[in-house]
């Protein structure tokens, strides 16, 4: 007789509808927090919305601090979910925007290094999830990243985002578009998430994606 699948789903509303608090920021590895609770982190270019999307993944709009100035987030900032501070499920963390023009060399080169040290050895690291801004696609500077957690064998995942702005003709092909690059990239979660912040879509499917780690890892 088939065992049932948990319902992935629900399980991960109710995890995102549970407590969760900023508990702690990193500018450096040194000041990186002690290894806890299974951790997720959130990747992407300055303003692809991923403020955005931990607050929607929450139900919370100022969780994560957005701007309409990009390059804010210059730390790693950690979030506790679940049943309270000490009691943690899960950690969200926001990394560093990259990509900022305006960003000076030497801040986004403390950066670079902040991000390759937090990725390289962080045993409570489930999945890095790679926000890709889906009006656009991938940018030479998204591959960067890409090759980035490739070489630093972390396991990854795209979300594509702002699917309210882009036209329903050109979904299906920006999709197709990042499963073709990802599939000459192994080390990368080989399914996409479209996502809306402000629409909803494919909220829900993320959470569940997130739950379903969790379960897998025993937690």
């Amino acid at each position: 007789m088939a065992i049932a699948q948990p319902d992935f789903v629900e399980i991960g509303r109710k995890l995102f509808a549970g407590e969760c608090g900023f508990v702690w920021a990193a500018a450096s590895a040194a000041q990186l927090p002690p290894l806890g609770p299974p951790e997720i982190a959130f990747a992407g270019r300055s303003n692809v919305g991923k403020s955005s999307l931990l607050n929607a993944l929450t139900c919370r709009k100022t969780l994560a601090r957005t701007s309409h100035t990009p390059g804010r987030t210059r730390e790693l900032n950690f979030f506790s979910l679940g049943n309270g501070v000490d009691s943690a499920k899960l950690r969200l963390v926001d990394m560093p925007g990259y990509g900022y023009a305006a960003t000076s060399k030497e801040k986004a080169a403390s950066w670079s290094v902040l991000i390759e040290e937090f990725l390289r050895g962080r045993a409570s690291l489930l999945r890095v999830f790679l926000l890709i801004d889906g009006r656009h696609g991938a940018k030479p500077i998204d591959l960067d990243m890409l090759d980035l957690l490739d070489r630093s064998a972390v396991s990854y995942q795209i979300v594509l985002t702002k699917w309210d702005d882009v036209a329903a003709a050109e979904r299906e092909q920006r999709l197709a578009a990042t499963l073709a690059l990802i599939a000459r990239h192994p080390a990368a979660y080989p399914e996409v998430v479209f996502t809306s912040s402000r629409g909803g879509e494919g909220i829900a499917e993320l959470r569940s994606a997130i739950a379903r780690l969790l379960f897998e890892r025993g937690t």
